[in-house]
């Protein structure tokens, strides 16, 4: 059920007035629903396909944003297509040439269609959506601007665009000064960038120790809260597989999520986790965009993150929906400053957790023993002839 008290429930109406749109609030806190509602509500007026076009940055967030079309579109009969990585082309196309109401993409699948095939057109879409769209239009390692670019030339430059974010980058505030059509822009109005009910914490640990650190937490959590679903956060693949191969050696029941798995990988990892078959997740940051997974009461972050709208978006995997939660981030010697600038964006100070220093001694040979073993596995298993890293994924 939708609660009206939502606090993005509140842009909903612009996009039902034809008004071109840009979202920012915090996690969790309905902005889906924002665009979706409203898509419908016109889609009823005039049933056609393709009615809508959205686009969001990872494949685990498009087929959520489809479960929602699908569950509140359904009185209306929609019919949906995703198009992502890792899935077969030619289905896709088929697909496509159906004109379902409402596309959902990520941006280098959708493009590669364009490219290449003339079987489908976006010229007739009301709405472009771009969730998570400070990370669809930030430039770094993962840049989408050629396929946005293609995606743009293919669509009518009569359609409403609808912009939605947790957080408010320089480029989102540039693209509202300079548009045209003076778009609807709706920012929540908390100063906090983070809910209420999230708990922050930070815990000071050595660089050399900080994964006997995690075990002694995990264990902690564990076997005080046999039913928690945790999520760790880590920096890089190879990271996030050591971990998952080290935790598992400790009888955590774990699971890997990061974008070098295929897609089935990922898809199984994910249901796995949600069905609560697993407890423990350990994902890199392709987790911690808009992914709603209700149940989770603990984030861990093993390294700190260096940019506090990555820190956002993390700790928002928990206490969503008006639920309580905890995050926790593993903060070294070398990260100081970085906490600095996640209190300074979140306008909240970061309080320190503790924790029986003696039993992580206690535990210390043994973690960085089983660590090591296992970054040996890892390197052997990726130097490996014909092998590569499906060879490691399994392992784990």
């Amino acid at each position: 059920a939708l609660s009206v008290s939502s606090p993005h429930r509140g842009s909903c109406t612009p996009p039902v007035q034809c008004r071109d749109c840009m979202g920012c609030a915090k996690t969790g806190s309905g902005k889906t629903a924002a665009f979706v509602l409203p898509i419908l509500q016109k889609l009823s007026e005039d049933p056609y396909g393709i009615f809508c076009l959205v686009v969001t940055p990872t494949r685990e967030l498009a087929y959520q944003i489809a479960e929602q079309f699908r569950v509140l579109g359904k009185p209306l009969g929609l019919k949906d297509c995703i198009i992502v990585g890792g899935m077969d082309m030619v289905a896709q196309a088929l697909e496509l040439s159906r004109k379902p109401h409402v596309v959902i993409a990520t941006p280098g699948r959708l493009a590669d269609h364009l490219r290449s095939s003339n079987t489908f057109s976006l010229r007739k879409i009301k709405f472009l959506v771009l969730d998570e769209a400070d990370r669809l239009l930030e430039q770094g390692c993962t840049d989408f601007t050629k396929d946005l670019e293609v995606i743009l030339g293919a669509v009518p430059a009569t359609r409403q665009t609808l912009l939605f974010s947790a957080t408010l980058t320089d480029t989102l505030n540039e693209l509202k000064s300079l548009a045209m059509n003076k778009p609807f822009f709706w920012e929540s109005q908390a100063e906090v960038r983070t809910v209420d009910e999230l708990v922050q914490r930070y815990l000071l640990v050595p660089e050399k120790v900080k994964d006997a650190y995690l075990v002694h937490l995990i264990q902690t959590f564990q076997d005080e809260h046999e039913d928690w679903s945790i999520i760790i956060f880590t920096s890089t693949c190879k990271d996030c597989q050591i971990l998952n191969m080290m935790l598992k050696q400790f009888n955590f029941p774990s699971v890997a999520l990061h974008s070098m798995m295929k897609q089935k990988q990922r898809f199984a990892a994910l249901a796995k986790f949600k069905s609560s078959v697993f407890k423990i997740l350990i994902a890199t940051d392709v987790a911690s965009r808009g992914l709603d997974i209700p149940t989770v009461q603990v984030v861990i972050n093993h390294n700190t993150p260096g940019l506090p709208k990555i820190y956002i978006h993390r700790v928002g995997r928990t206490a969503r929906a008006g639920r309580h939660g905890l995050a926790i981030t593993l903060v070294t010697q070398y990260d100081i400053h970085l906490v600095h600038a996640i209190e300074e964006q979140i306008k909240t100070k970061l309080q320190e957790f503790s924790v029986e220093e003696r039993a992580v001694l206690s535990i210390l040979t043994q973690v960085n023993v089983t660590r090591r073993e296992c970054e040996i596995v890892s390197d052997q298993s990726m130097g490996r002839p014909g092998q590569g890293a499906g060879f490691l994924y399994s392992l784990v």
